[in-house]
């Protein structure tokens, strides 16, 4: 079990979500720092889509109350076991009975905490994600509180996985995120257009898990006409009458009707997840054939990190 004395300001449990049921109008949900959650689950020894904790800033202190490995990625927050330092993104055995504090990030906005075993709580429609809009999932569907107490599934004793400790550093952040032109950019006028690619997009304080509201340049459409209501995905850049663009996040609703003006990139996706209240990012256009190599490329990552952990044991 893990016990949260203090679970932070929008800690949840996460995996990497519901991913067939969008066409009930049930949202995928899941870790918005994808990368982030399977490099931790990776380190511990867990499958990729294993549930971790995700906390937004933080800070967080949780108590073990068995022996385990545990990994903190993503982030650029310190953390301390038992008061002695732990470097982010690297494996990290256990006892019972220690206690992990995880301070708030210095320029980054979230922290995951990947766990041996995995997050135990019960699985709902083939996912532990919390999906706080429809209130199920995770723990009771809802945030995370002090005093919550959460299970941990079976796992390899801390003793069974090497005693080298693998580590790395969160992959590089820049406040630039890759974007597919969206099937309504064209409706835009070119000086919307260049406003969108050219301008740095403050986040605002109105978003959230769905949807990173956007204040810029107002952008505005030669064809007025509403549009029907039509499936979205996490990564759509919908422009509503205000102007101001919306990024769906992972908590996204299923449907909309605004017109999408970019789609991110799935490569960039965890850089949005990163992105602090009031810093800027900047839409970099590219094509569909560099948004298959940037993918291609993360999994080879992935892959490098598996084989060094296989060599290691």
């Amino acid at each position: 079990m893990i016990e949260l004395l203090r679970a932070g300001a929008l800690a949840t449990v996460q995996d990497l979500g519901r991913q067939a049921w969008r066409d009930r109008g049930i949202s995928r949900c899941g870790a918005l720092d994808d990368l982030a959650l399977i490099q931790g689950n990776l380190l511990v020894g867990n499958p990729p889509d294993a549930a971790g904790l995700e906390f937004t800033l933080g800070p967080a202190t949780l108590r073990f109350d068995a022996d385990c490995c545990i990994a903190v990625t993503g982030t650029d927050a310190d953390a301390l076991l038992d008061g002695r330092t732990l470097r982010p993104g690297w494996r990290q055995p256990v006892r019972a009975g220690q206690t992990l504090r995880i301070a708030a990030p210095r320029e980054r906005m979230r922290s995951y905490l990947a766990v041996s075993g995995g997050i135990a709580v019960p699985l709902v429609l083939g996912s532990r994600s919390t999906d706080l809009k429809a209130g199920f999932g995770g723990l009771d569907g809802r945030t995370l509180r002090d005093g919550d107490r959460l299970p941990l599934g079976p796992s390899r004793p801390p003793a069974a996985l090497p005693a080298r400790r693998i580590g790395l550093a969160p992959p590089d952040w820049d406040a630039t995120v890759r974007a597919l032109p969206g099937p309504e950019h064209d409706d835009f006028p070119a000086a919307a257009r260049e406003a969108f690619w050219g301008a740095d997009w403050t986040l605002t304080p109105q978003s959230n898990r769905m949807g990173y509201r956007l204040a810029g340049p107002e952008l505005r459409r030669e064809r007025g006409a509403e549009l029907a209501s039509h499936g979205v995905l996490p990564g759509v850049v919908q422009v509503p009458p205000s102007g101001q663009p919306i990024a769906l996040l992972a908590d996204a609703q299923t449907t909309g009707g605004y017109p999408k003006i970019a789609v991110v990139i799935r490569a960039d996706l965890w850089k949005l997840a990163q992105l602090r209240l009031g810093a800027t990012l900047r839409f970099v256009r590219c094509g569909h054939d560099e948004a298959v190599a940037a993918l291609r490329e993360r999994e080879a990552a992935l892959d490098r990190l598996r084989t060094a952990l296989c060599m290691s044991t």
